[in-house]
């Protein structure tokens, strides 16, 4: 029997997988109401209580109001948008052009969150063997913030369809920090029941059991009963954001 000593309630585990199971990347459904000043500081405290490879902590937040820096990106996400428009082709192009993939000026607030890759000297224990850990550890950050945003009623959206260079131009960015997470934040009105781009049919969400391996990649799970709990999470969850909480064992 496991220990439940160290495990949190069942209303907060509830409150943790309903975060999670509840997070959408939002473009569409902001609303004009500011986010107070005391809410953003708890999700810019917990963006910083991510975890960091050696304990770099090389996430720094730029906090972006002023609507002409805001028009700026824009200008930067428009001209990023249409090349990308033109790799698809025929209908995929026409679907793709229909899609609202930022909420830069519609949001109240964007967030931006840097990786300062001199951060901790050069040498950051755990680093040296995969010198990306800077980057993979900004994005737990970002991760931080979007569940506790989503526990506080807000939203977020990533704003990935951006030159990076020319957008640590306009955020007057150091050339050893970088831009890793243009987000928009702002309350909703609503929380979309599936993903956007599942529901506008751009892609599904892939089975989980096709992506747990056995020991080596592509060797199947011989643990039957995993397997078939894999199923079942999957027909209890697809997008029903009421699932219980796993019980303790």
């Amino acid at each position: 029997m496991t220990s439940p000593r160290h495990c949190f309630s069942d209303a907060e585990q509830q409150g943790l997988y309903r975060a999670i199971f509840e997070r959408r990347d939002v473009r569409s459904q902001f609303l004009p109401d500011p986010i107070p000043p005391a809410v953003l500081a708890r999700l810019l405290k917990a963006a910083h209580h991510a975890p960091s490879v050696g304990f770099m902590q090389p996430w720094d937040f730029i906090v972006i109001e002023r609507r002409e820096v805001r028009e700026a990106v824009l200008a930067l996400f428009e001209e990023a948008n249409g090349k990308a428009a033109e790799r698809f082709e025929g209908e995929r192009q026409a679907q793709y052009r229909e899609l609202k993939l930022q909420g830069i000026l519609d949001s109240p607030l964007n967030l931006c969150i840097t990786c300062d890759r001199s951060r901790g000297g050069p040498h950051v224990l755990g680093r040296d063997s995969i010198v990306e850990t800077d980057l993979f550890s900004t994005c737990l950050a970002v991760q931080n913030l979007w569940l506790a945003a989503r526990a506080e009623g807000i939203g977020v959206g990533w704003v990935s369809i951006l030159d990076q260079a020319q957008l640590s131009d306009v955020l007057g960015l150091p050339a050893h920090v970088y831009p890793l997470a243009y987000l928009c934040l702002g309350y909703v009105g609503e929380f979309l029941q599936q993903p956007e781009l599942e529901a506008e049919g751009w892609r599904s969400r892939l089975p989980l059991k096709e992506l747990v391996h056995r020991d080596t990649w592509g060797e199947p799970l011989l643990d039957g009963s995993l397997a078939h709990l894999l199923d079942r999470e999957e027909a209890q969850t697809g997008e029903d954001t009421s699932t219980p909480v796993p019980k303790r064992s």
